[in-house]
């Protein structure tokens, strides 16, 4: 199964689908405007996402009448909205997880056990399961562990 980012497609084939002449290609590709991938023998190898590129900047150039300098830092700033847009996810992930992972209490007996104990309720000893020693002249210790809100 080809994807959108395979590098399949020829200077050729892929000034072709674009409507574009080969040199067109090599001019961009200079520019930085559209970097294909390289073959073994270096040749460069187009992906349909790559005529996609090709066909915007071809419309940026004739119906917006942007020049090349002007495309490359529309298509440069592009590329770093989407980078910090991912980034922006996966930071709102981390958050989600972090903010539920405070939510929770956690209480740890003296057997080794560990509940989670839902936030304003009160923990019982017997919810615990705590193993006490009859032999210590002390019962078991009770540790009650919440996170931090300023851990980062």
């Amino acid at each position: 199964m080809v994807t959108d980012d395979a590098p399949v497609l020829t200077v050729s084939q892929a000034a072709q689908l674009s409507g574009m002449h080969p040199q067109t290609l090599r001019q961009y590709d200079r520019l930085g405007l559209v970097v294909p991938r390289r073959a073994r023998g270096r040749g460069r190898r187009y992906s349909r996402r790559d005529v996609a590129r090709l066909l915007e900047v071809q419309r940026l150039a004739q119906e917006e009448g942007i020049n090349l300098a002007g495309i490359k830092r529309i298509l440069d700033l592009e590329h770093q909205v989407g980078q910090l847009e991912r980034r922006l996810s996966e930071l709102a992930g981390l958050i989600a997880a972090r903010d539920e992972a405070e939510g929770r209490v956690f209480a740890a007996g003296t057997g080794g056990d560990v509940v989670a104990v839902p936030l304003g309720r009160r923990v019982r000893r017997s919810e615990l399961r705590l193993d006490i020693d009859p032999r210590r002249e002390r019962g078991g210790a009770l540790v009650l562990w919440r996170p931090s809100r300023d851990r980062g």
